[in-house]
């Protein structure tokens, strides 16, 4: 199974990448400042580290600096409230594979993470497939059966979200984390406004209700 390394120090931020990570498939574990995360990456056990840059200790910088110098090259992408160029530029130059700024929505970071994780950087399919719903990455539209559906970018997001994981139980906490990032607000109904919005578009039967539980898109 492959091991990611979450390096963050946010107690908040690291439950919802552990729960959305392994949702996804994925095997993690956390190192809540500079100095494990440097020891814990520099082990070989992990195939990816997400690396924030605040960390106490060592910060992101000196641990992905140090990470290099030593000629470890597991993917790192960066995490950090700082969005500014110099920032940016800074932590690519440093070593780092990609650059994510605070606040994001999980499915941005799952691509990525997809991207960094594919032998020799393949690039990702453009269309999605669940049963006969397809979602074309690029003019970021929907098909079903004789007929292409426009959707708002909120409800592709959620769309995306659901054909990623076909016939697969979601909860509303993992939807709101998939679309609307790390500042949703747990007691919102606003994923369950949104299914109903998919449903009017996609299809009524599509997506089904787990009482209790969440949703599920049937193909």
């Amino acid at each position: 199974m492959t091991r990611i390394l979450i390096a963050e120090d946010e107690p908040r931020i690291t439950a919802f990448l552990e729960k959305g990570l392994r949702a996804a498939g994925y095997a993690t574990a956390v190192a809540a400042d500079g100095d494990a995360a440097y020891e814990r990456a520099r082990g070989g056990s992990y195939d990816l580290v997400l690396l924030d840059i605040g960390l106490p200790g060592s910060d992101g910088f000196t641990v992905l600096r140090r990470l290099r110098e030593e000629r470890v090259t597991v993917p790192v992408v960066v995490l950090t409230a700082r969005d500014g160029v110099a920032d940016t530029v800074a932590g690519l130059e440093g070593g780092a594979d990609d650059y994510l700024a605070k606040p994001f929505a999980f499915e941005e970071l799952l691509a990525r993470v997809r991207l960094r994780l594919r032998p020799g950087g393949a690039p990702e399919p453009t269309v999605l497939r669940a049963g006969d719903l397809a979602l074309d990455l690029r003019t970021r539209r929907a098909r079903v059966p004789g007929r292409t559906v426009e959707l708002t970018s909120r409800e592709f997001a959620l769309a995306e979200a659901f054909c990623r994981h076909p016939d697969q139980v979601l909860t509303r906490e993992q939807l709101l984390g998939h679309v609307w990032g790390l500042d949703f607000d747990p007691g919102s109904n606003v994923v369950d406004v949104y299914v109903r919005y998919l449903r009017r578009k996609l299809g009524a039967d599509r997506f089904e209700t787990v009482r209790g539980a969440g949703y599920r898109l049937r193909c």
